[in-house]
């Protein structure tokens, strides 16, 4: 397992976050719904330098006892735009 891959896993745990979910719109209209699980999945799937940036975004808002769960509903949008149509 790599280091971020046992670091975000070890985070997860620790903070136990709370399942959430929610509709976004995609650029052609249409509504998807996605949740936190399906965002923490991509990001285990991301590239070196993208987590390296996730880890650094999530340290922060832990640090400032912020709601990672406001940042990860940024990146479904990102892949809603990306991949949802």
């Amino acid at each position: 397992m790599k280091a971020f891959d046992k670091w975000f896993e070890t985070f997860k745990a620790e903070k136990d976050i709370p399942f959430k979910s929610w509709e976004i719109e995609g650029p052609d209209g249409t509504v998807h719904f996605i949740d936190n699980e399906v965002v923490m999945e991509a990001i285990l799937g991301a590239s070196d330098a993208e987590k390296a940036q996730i880890k650094d975004t999530i340290v922060k808002i832990d640090v400032a006892n912020g709601d990672v769960n406001h940042f990860f509903h940024h990146l479904a949008k990102g892949l809603v735009a990306n991949f949802g149509g």
